[in-house]
């Protein structure tokens, strides 16, 4: 049924933004980590999402059967945060270079709280119209009887 074809849309966007929420709280978590896995500085990691396209234009034109085809939200990818690390004044820290300085992770807390917000934000947009879909198709067999 192509009506509820689009709780599909919802769906998606709420797998993207859990992800996106789980970066975040990795990136908060490893706030203060000056050795990661790979014996360097945490680098704080980004998700990008892009439009999940189940048919083009073209062949939507072509085929009037991939009409009730949607398309979604995905996660295109996880990425490392190239900016620079903080270098903070701490001699006695193990990883301290000569000077004293130890390379911080480039996270800022804030900036993650902002982001986990409007992460959260977004999660609970597409929960309100997952719902909103699932009213009306229910109310729509209501009539029916």
């Amino acid at each position: 049924m192509p009506f509820l074809s689009s709780l599909n849309i919802g769906g998606s966007g709420l797998s993207a933004q859990k992800t996106r929420m789980n970066i975040i709280s990795q990136n908060i978590a490893n706030a203060s980590t000056t050795r990661a896995e790979n014996g360097e500085t945490y680098r704080r990691k980004l998700v990008t999402l892009q439009e999940d396209v189940l048919n083009d234009f073209g062949a939507v034109l072509e085929d009037e059967n991939n009409r009730i085809q949607v398309s979604g939200v995905t996660v295109a990818g996880v990425m490392d945060d190239m900016t620079d690390f903080k270098a903070v004044y701490n001699p006695s820290h193990p990883d301290a270079d000569e000077n004293g300085y130890v390379m911080m992770p480039n996270v800022d807390t804030t900036t993650e709280m902002v982001e986990m917000i409007e992460a959260s934000r977004s999660y609970e947009a597409n929960v309100t119209a997952f719902n909103a879909i699932k009213l009306m198709a229910t109310k729509a067999l209501d009539i029916g009887k």
